[in-house]
C-alpha cells in the first residue's frame, strides 16, 4: 500500500499556504502605491508600445517586506549625530569623512501587466465595465475546469477533496484517531481537475484614430495624443476579447497608416478635417459592419479647420453617417499656440444632443488623467 509523507496538519500553518496570504498581501500594497501616484504613471512614454500581458516594472517607493533586525539598540544608525530635534540642515560641508556603514532605504520595482495597470486606472476613475454591442458573432476556444477524474498531473491534484477523500476512507476503515489526527491519502484518495474545452463568445471591437498632423500641430501636441491614444486602447483592450485597431492621419487630405508613422509623422499644410471623417467611413463600411463589430472613433486636433464651413460638414458626416453605427465618437482637442481651437465649439453646438458624442481638453499631461475618466465614465 502507497503511502503519501504528506501530512495535512502540518501542511495547514505552513509553507505554500502562508506565502501565498503574504504574497497577495504585498501585492495590495503595491496597487496602493500605483494608486497613489496614478497621474505620474499615467504621463510615462515609457510604457508606450505594450499591451496585453506585457509585465512592466513599476518604482514604488516604501515598500518593503517585515523583517526582523538583531543587534544592540545603542549602537549608532542612519541619522545619528550631534545635531538634536528639530535643527535646521544647511546641508553644508567637506564631503570628507569615512563612508556609512548602514543601508539606504531604496526603491523595489516590482512588475505588473498592463491589464492590471489597465484595473487599477479604472478602479480609481471608477470606470464601469463597458456593455459592448452588436452580435457576439465569432467564437474562441477556452479551457473550462468541470469536474473531477481519479487520475492526472500533479500540477492539478486538488487537494481539498483528496484530503476529504482519505478522512472518509479512515473513518469508514476504523484507522482514525480523532486524539490523535493523521490523515495520509493514499493512491485511490487522489483526485484531479479535470477540463474541457468550451467555445466562447468573443466580443470584437475596432478603434479608428484620426490625427491632425498640419503644421499647427507640434511634438508637444504629438506626445499628448501618444499617451491619451495609449491608455484608451489599454482601457479598451481590458472590456474586449478581440481589438482592431486602424490609423488615420490628415492635414486637408486624409490617408491610412501604420500605428508607428501616425505617431510621428509630420507635415506642413492646412487642415480640412472632413477629409478623416470621409475616410474613416469608407474604411467602415469596407471593413467593418455595426452588427458585429463595437466601433470606437477618436479624433485628435488643435481644433483648428480650414473654415467654418467644413467644420459644420463634419457634424453632417457624423450625425447622419458615423454616429447611428457606433458606439462613441470620443473628440480630444490638445492645446496649441497656432491653432484656432474653435472645432470643439462647432462640435458643441451641432451635436450636443447626441449622447455618443464626448469631448475632452488636453492642455498638458496632467489633463489625460481626467480625459480618460470623461471618455469612459458613461461606460460606452
Amino acid at each position: 500500500m502507497e503511502r503519501s509523507t504528506v501530512d495535512y496538519a502540518e501542511l495547514r500553518g505552513s509553507g505554500p499556504v502562508s506565502i501565498e496570504k503574504d504574497y497577495q498581501r504585498f501585492r495590495q500594497i503595491v496597487k496602493g502605491k500605483i494608486r497613489g501616484d496614478l497621474r505620474k504613471f499615467l504621463t510615462r512614454g515609457e510604457l508606450l508600445g505594450k499591451e496585453g500581458k506585457h509585465l512592466i516594472s513599476i518604482p514604488v517607493r516604501g515598500v518593503d517586506l517585515p523583517h526582523f533586525r538583531f543587534g544592540d539598540n545603542n549602537d549608532g544608525g542612519v541619522g545619528t549625530g550631534e545635531a538634536g530635534v528639530g535643527d535646521n540642515v544647511d546641508g553644508q560641508g567637506d564631503g570628507k569623512g569615512a563612508g556609512g556603514t548602514n543601508p539606504g532605504a531604496h526603491i523595489m520595482e516590482v512588475e505588473v501587466s498592463l491589464d492590471e495597470l489597465a484595473d487599477i486606472l479604472a478602479e480609481e476613475l471608477q470606470l464601469p465595465r463597458i456593455e459592448p454591442r452588436g452580435k457576439h458573432v465569432i467564437t474562441s476556444k477556452k479551457e473550462r475546469y468541470s469536474g473531477l477524474r481519479q487520475s492526472g498531473p500533479e500540477s492539478l491534484r486538488h487537494f481539498k477533496r483528496t484530503f476529504k477523500h482519505a478522512l472518509r476512507r479512515q473513518i469508514m476503515s476504523g484507522t482514525y484517531n480523532p486524539d490523535s489526527p493523521r490523515i495520509v491519502p493514499i493512491r485511490r484518495d487522489r483526485r484531479y481537475r479535470s477540463w474541457k474545452t468550451v467555445l466562447k463568445p468573443q466580443s470584437n471591437a475596432v478603434l479608428l484614430y484620426m490625427m491632425d498632423v498640419s503644421g499647427s500641430m507640434g511634438d508637444e501636441q504629438k506626445e499628448l495624443v501618444r499617451l491619451e491614444a495609449f491608455w484608451i486602447d489599454a482601457w479598451l483592450r481590458r472590456n474586449y476579447e478581440g481589438i482592431d485597431s486602424r490609423y488615420i492621419v490628415h492635414d486637408v487630405r486624409a490617408q491610412e497608416v501604420d500605428r508607428d508613422t501616425f505617431y510621428r509623422l509630420r507635415e506642413d499644410g492646412g487642415t480640412k478635417i472632413s477629409s478623416a471623417f470621409k475616410l474613416a467611413k469608407h474604411l467602415l463600411d469596407q471593413h467593418y459592419q455595426p452588427d458585429e463589430w463595437n466601433i470606437y472613433l477618436f479624433h485628435f486636433s488643435d481644433g483648428d479647420n480650414s473654415s467654418e464651413t467644413d467644420s459644420r460638414e463634419c457634424c453632417r458626416i457624423l450625425r447622419e453617417q458615423l454616429l447611428p453605427q457606433i458606439n462613441m465618437f470620443g473628440y480630444c482637442q490638445v492645446a496649441s499656440a497656432y491653432g484656432s481651437g474653435n472645432f470643439i465649439n462647432v462640435i458643441h453646438e451641432h451635436l450636443d444632443d447626441c449622447d455618443n458624442v464626448i469631448t475632452s481638453r488636453v492642455n498638458n499631461k496632467d489633463d489625460i488623467y481626467d480625459s480618460l475618466k470623461t471618455f469612459f465614465t458613461k461606460g460606452k
